[in-house]
């Protein structure tokens, strides 16, 4: 049986990172009471996720009956913009992700899985019938809608409070500039430092 790290709902269910932009590493952390659990995750995979939760949000509200329970934005009582919480001890590192609405509980319900080798699919395997190993740990996470819109507004925010998109490239800028492929390779400096 694989170790259930769950929280139903939680007290608070925060997304942040640790380290300066551009080598940020990004947690999905949850607390209830003094139980605190950080789980490890790409950037890539906290933008997918925060777009999912809202898309599905969305879905559920114009589908439901019951819109009225579903906020089309963020409560200001459940904005939460402070850090993540101490100390930060990674379970695992994410690998797959599930998301579906409990429509008795009426939360969303997000199950997040160790990333394991197995699990990594190649190209020419997508036909195969593959089966993925039973996962040590599991990491569940029921929101109600409102803590899911704050989740996805604050996951927006630390997502874009990285490096700078370079206008002419789209590649992040360092602070001390890139390489440009739109440039032939010539560096350009942030026009904000100039």
């Amino acid at each position: 049986m694989p170790l259930i790290h769950s929280f139903d709902p939680p007290e608070r269910f925060v997304v942040g990172t640790v380290g300066p932009p551009g080598a940020r590493t990004f947690f999905l952390q949850a607390r209830d009471g003094a139980r605190l659990t950080s789980v490890a995750l790409e950037k890539q995979q906290v933008e997918a996720l925060s777009e999912r939760v809202d898309e599905l949000l969305d879905e559920v509200m114009r589908a439901s009956e019951t819109s009225a329970l579903i906020p089309a934005v963020t409560p200001f009582d459940l904005v939460d913009n402070n850090p993540l919480e101490q100390p930060i001890e990674e379970e695992f590192r994410a690998g797959t992700m599930t998301l579906s609405w409990d429509l008795s509980l009426e939360r969303i319900v997000i199950e997040v899985f160790p990333f394991t080798e197995a699990a990594v699919v190649a190209p020419d395997q997508v036909d195969e019938d593959l089966e993925e190993p039973e996962p040590e740990e599991i990491f569940v996470v029921k929101l109600t809608a409102g803590g899911a819109r704050a989740f996805v507004d604050r996951a927006r925010s630390v997502v874009g409070a990285g490096r700078p998109d370079c206008p002419f490239c789209g590649n992040p800028i360092d602070p001390e500039g890139h390489l440009c492929v739109r440039a032939n390779g010539f560096r350009r400096r942030d026009p904000q430092q100039q």
